[in-house]
């Protein structure tokens, strides 16, 4: 027995498998769309912050907290944890013996050959049996070690799952959110424009009731009224649409959830700092899980080559075992053993080739994911910072367009009123006096959603909330109510 416990000891360093090595990355400096940066510092133990706080929205501000309650795809994420963890102390129980016990009464008949006449008897005898049984796998070639590795990384791996789910979930709750808010926005552009051609069609028909314009005009007026009146109600269905996606989000029904009409931020807010591309690795949580089920399959090759060695138990049985319950628990009935014992496998057919050649492949696969993954994360910033770059850009335009179409819209209207023009170059003016300032909301929400989409990218927001006070809204601005 002392022999094979100096053995186990002797081997208990012998780990057979690779020792984990992150895969390495080729990571650029900097990001190509990003004009300023700097070095960052390791913040990976920061906490995310309320990053939706910037859009200054108390109602959304409200919203968010109630994802980690109710969302389903984020309570599934937690179990998932959950799962990962049980099935890592699952693994890790083996470290330790297994005890079971038993008890059983036998009852037996043997023939017995006797002297007498009959020659052949019968004994029968009730056996009862109170046992224990005891194993210990000794650990020599590291089998249950890397058992345990990988189901460590496999639980980190799903916590990386649970904080990609929570933050997807937030960034859909915030762009469908702002969305509502951008269409609220556009239907008070269209009341407001509504209210302009009422304007305009009582001035029509009074025109037309002094007989200085013909009866077309009035029903040129009239018609692009009611046809923007049918673009304010058409927008119902939209927003209707995002309020049932959003109640889906908070895991609540669709039809006891509504959003109070608000209007989108005049100014959408700072873009978040990307910092340098080799802040990914540890911001993004997709990425750090990816990187886990590298070292949870590499710690796999480790289990499948244990299987080409000799496992090492060390077992015992302990009991007693009397044909009479008065004696059961005497030293007389009493029964053990307790001995060591080798097993290996000595033919199986390639088994065990196959799940090594398996492992291996499985931690090819996944190092191919986690540097595709590490590609897309760079490739998602790319994409939000040169939106964002070239939407500022669009918008400052787009600006000088509005202006210059509500400058023609006046013109136009001046000359109307002088008899200089017919009504159809005013209506003309009109929708695309219309159409350039829809545009301009159309690019603001378009800039505010790839605020959103770039916080996602970079896995979250590190940089503290604003204060309460810089977040309060004016009177009238329209930022939501709870």
């Amino acid at each position: 027995m002392r022999r094979v416990l100096l053995l186990s000891a002797f081997l208990a360093g012998c780990t057979v498998g690779p020792d984990y090595v992150r895969p390495s990355i080729e990571v650029p400096a900097a990001f190509k769309e990003s004009k300023d940066w700097k070095a960052a510092e390791p913040r990976d133990a920061v906490a995310r912050g309320p990053w939706w706080a910037t859009f200054g929205d108390a109602e959304l501000d409200a919203l968010m907290p109630q994802l980690d309650v109710s969302s389903q795809t984020i309570a599934a994420a937690e179990a998932q944890v959950r799962v990962a963890a049980a099935l890592a102390d699952q693994s890790r129980a083996q470290w330790w013996p297994t005890v079971t016990g038993s008890v059983s009464r036998t009852h037996t008949q043997s023939s017995v050959t006797t002297g007498s006449v009959a020659g052949i008897g019968t004994h029968r005898a009730t056996i009862d049996t109170l046992g224990f049984d005891a194993s210990w796998e000794a650990d020599l070639w590291g089998r249950i070690r890397r058992l345990v590795e990988s189901g460590d990384a496999s639980t980190q791996a799903s916590a990386g799952d649970l904080a990609s789910a929570r933050l997807s979930a937030q960034a859909a709750l915030a762009q469908n959110f702002l969305q509502v808010r951008a269409l609220d926005s556009q239907r008070a552009l269209l009341e407001r424009t509504v209210a302009d051609y009422e304007h305009s069609l009582e001035l029509t028909r009074n025109r037309y009731a002094a007989g200085v314009v013909s009866r077309g005009d009035v029903a040129l007026a009239d018609a692009q009224l009611q046809a923007t009146r049918t673009q304010v109600v058409d927008l119902g269905i939209q927003r209707a649409q995002l309020e049932h996606a959003i109640a889906v989000l908070l895991g609540r029904p669709a039809s006891t959830f509504s959003i109070a009409p608000g209007t989108l931020a005049a100014t959408p807010p700072p873009v978040p700092d990307a910092g340098v591309p080799a802040d990914l690795l540890e911001r993004r949580p997709d990425v750090a899980a990816a990187e886990r089920r590298v070292a949870a399959a590499n710690a796999q090759i480790g289990v499948a080559r244990a299987a080409y060695f000799p496992v090492a138990t060390l077992g015992a049985t302990f009991g007693y075992q009397s044909a009479s319950s008065s004696t059961w628990l005497t030293q007389p009935a009493q029964f053990w053993s307790l001995g060591p014992a080798l097993a290996l496998t000595l033919l199986d057919g390639g088994r065990r080739s196959a799940v090594a050649a398996q492992a291996t492949a499985a931690y090819d696969e996944a190092v191919a994911n986690y540097r595709n993954t590490v590609l897309q994360a760079f490739s998602e910033v790319e994409d939000n910072l040169a939106a964002l770059r070239i939407l500022e850009t669009e918008a400052a335009v787009q600006d000088q367009a509005v202006r210059a179409a509500q400058l023609s819209l006046e013109v136009a209207e001046n000359q109307y009123k002088a008899g200089v023009i017919g009504y159809l170059q005013v209506v003309a003016t009109q929708a695309a006096t219309l159409q350039a300032e829809t545009t301009s909301l159309q690019i603001r929400a378009r800039r505010i959603a790839g605020t959103v989409q770039l916080v996602k990218a970079l896995g979250g927001d590190w940089t503290p909330p604003p204060p309460p006070a810089a977040r309060d809204h004016p009177p009238g601005s329209g930022g939501g109510g709870a």
